[in-house]
């Protein structure tokens, strides 16, 4: 059973670094599909950024410069290192995962494997 755990969130003051980690377990894999999302209440879930086997990496233009997506092969492990953080980067976080090459465009639906979920909360 594929399973993902978030870590790595909470409150920071704009200007300010977190890293999320996201441990994958459950599955091997040659071909995959990662990302990040993120949802602020009453919207819908937006894609953050994503990493596959076939292409590098890819982001949102609202975050792009300040986040760096990275994928730990040996551990598994999916990061999200966010930089100059600011208060509309404010959400609930999600991991998500996918075992096949990532379409030009992965929005959410593309994705059957989620973490729970991890607030960044960032004040000005």
């Amino acid at each position: 059973q594929v399973q993902l755990r978030e870590s790595g969130g909470g409150s920071v003051e704009a200007g300010g670094s977190l890293r999320l980690s996201c441990a994958v377990s459950g599955s091997t894999y040659s071909n995959y599909c990662m990302g990040w999302f993120r949802q602020t209440p009453g919207k819908e879930r937006e894609g953050v950024a994503t990493i596959g086997s076939v292409y590098s990496t890819r982001y949102a233009d609202s975050v792009k410069g300040r986040f760096t997506i990275s994928l730990d092969n040996t551990k598994s492990i999916l990061y999200l290192q966010m930089d100059r953080l600011n208060p509309e980067d404010t959400a609930m976080y999600y991991c998500a995962a996918d075992f096949s090459v990532c379409p030009f465009i992965a929005t959410p639906a593309h994705f059957p494997y989620w973490g729970q979920g991890i607030q960044v909360t960032v004040s000005s």
